[in-house]
This record gives structure tokens, sequence and C-alpha cells, in this order.
């Protein structure tokens, strides 16, 4: 940093506030700024931006947990706090946010969002194993590194003014690698869904039996004769085998993944770092500017 003052941090998650990752972000951070933590005090990943119209806010040592999403404690901590602060951080979450859908649905990056619209920057930190992908149970794994990047990118990204031009970073940081390379990348485009057909009894199209059906809320007796459920099932990482999730490495999703993709960054363990803009920006669509101009409405 440079020798102005100390910047102040809004720090959140969504994997709540007793969450390993958070506890350990805010001690790296401590050593830059003054920091403040409203997080939510349960875990709410993969809510995206979602907000609510009342939440529960509770005291907490190092500020305090609120019963809502991670939109939900930035909006409070930006608007109903007596602190103005320079930068939202969220995190150290478990398990990475790569790739454009699952940027878009994750609750760690929403409340990036989340303080971009309301005219903050942020960053969102998410931490992965190169081997074992999801970090299960977090408590252990060491979170220390993705915490120490998060806190040099903040402070670097402050002081050059690269939140002149950025709403929001996105970062995935190996916890295992101990050198890894820090890598400029955008959002990959990859999503597909799985849609289920089940029959009153609980059993599939294909006859499998779906035997988490009650587990959805669902109870075939209430079906009337008409009805039927369906499930539909994300696949995030479409045309990997398991629980999305695309390792160990292999050749095949190095191919895959092109270079500069934050999807090849997590294949080849390094840290990817994904600048992202809130602003909705329009393409300059000549086809549309003709058809609008065709548009009569009697």
């Amino acid at each position: 940093m440079s020798d102005g003052p100390s910047p102040t941090i809004l720090l959140t998650n969504d994997d709540g506030i007793d969450a390993p990752g958070l506890a350990t972000l805010r001690t790296e951070l401590t050593a830059l700024g003054d920091v403040t933590v409203v997080a939510p005090a349960s875990n709410q990943s993969g809510v995206g931006r979602t907000r609510s119209h009342t939440a529960i806010v509770r005291e907490h040592p190092w500020g305090v947990a609120l019963d809502g999403t991670p939109a939900d404690c930035v909006a409070y901590g930006l608007r109903g706090l007596d602190t103005d602060f320079d930068v939202v951080v969220s995190g150290v979450n478990n398990g990475p946010n790569a790739g454009n859908y699952v940027v878009g649905r994750s609750g760690t990056v929403g409340a990036g969002i989340e303080s971009a619209f309301l005219g903050t920057p942020a960053l969102a930190i998410s931490a992965y194993h190169s081997t074992d992908f999801f970090l299960s149970p977090p408590k252990e794994y060491d979170f220390a590194r993705p915490a120490r990047i998060a806190r040099r990118l903040v402070a670097r990204a402050l002081d050059a003014g690269v939140y002149d031009d950025v709403d929001l970073l996105n970062v995935n940081a190996p916890v295992d690698a101990s050198s890894p390379p820090v890598i400029l990348t955008e959002p990959y485009h990859d999503y597909e869904q799985d849609v289920e057909h089940v029959s009153p009894e609980g059993v599939a199209a294909d006859g499998a039996l779906s035997s988490d059906l009650e587990l959805d809320g669902v109870d075939p007796d209430d079906l009337a004769s008409d009805e039927h459920v369906v499930r539909l099932q994300d696949r995030t990482w479409p045309g990997v085998v398991g629980w999305e999730s695309p390792f160990p490495p292999t050749d095949e999703h190095r191919e895959r993944y092109p270079v500069g993709t934050d999807r090849r960054a997590l294949v080849d363990a390094a840290v990817s770092v994904s600048p992202l803009s809130v602003t909705h920006a329009s393409p300059d669509s000549a086809a549309l500017a003709d058809v609008v101009e065709t548009i009569s409405v009697e």
C-alpha cells in the first residue's frame, strides 16, 4: 500500500460467519486496514444476489451476524453502518466459483455485485484444492494462501487505480500449490441442464427410483392425475463424470478449457483473477436497431 490512510474494509461471505475461510481472511486483512465483518448467520451458498426485505441483526465481536443473504449483508454494511468503506471483500469461499453460470449464482460473488451496484469496489475470493476440488470438510484445509492472495490483490488494486475501470475482481486460488502462477482470466461459458421426469409413484421415466423425491418436499399422494414431478439438475461442468468436479486434472480437461479462462486456470492449479463489470452493457446490434425501427404500435 501507499503511505496514505489504511483502507476500511467490509468483510462478508456466503458460508456463514463461523466459517474458517472468513476467520482466516479477517486475520489477514487486519494487517492491511480496518476490518468490519457483516456476514450471514448461517450458510447461504448458491443464493446469488438474492435480497430480503427484512433481516435480524445480531452483535458479534467482529461486527454483526445477519439472518440474510450475502447481498443483504453488503446492503446493510454499506448503508446501515456509520462507516464509509473503501472496498468489500467476500470469502474465503469453500470451493471455486469459476465459469460464467457458476459466477452468476454464487453468493460469494453476489455480495461483490451488490457492493458494486452500491458504488463500492469489491473482491470475491474462493479456494479450491488442485486434486480434491471442494474443501470438505473445510476445517481440515488451510485457507491461509488464498487469504494472503486476497490481501495483496486488494492492496495493489486500490493503489493502482484498478477499480477505476473494474467493478469486481473474482478470484479463485488453490490451497495446496506452494507457488501458484497468478493469471488474468475471464469466466468460461459452459453450462447444461438435466431434466428428469418422475411419476407420481416416485419412479423416473427410465425406471429408476427417485429415493430423494420426498426430500424435495413433494408428496406423491398430493399430485393430481394430470401432474407429475420434474427434477432439474444443473450441470455446471458438462461432460464431467462425478459431482460437478473436473479433477483430478487430465489432459482432456486441460485441452477442453482454453488458456485465459478461469476453468483452465483451475486445471493448471493457478490463481484465476477475472475482472467483472455490473453495468450489463448492451452489445452493439445493427440487426436489432433495424428491427426496432420497423416495429409500430397501433
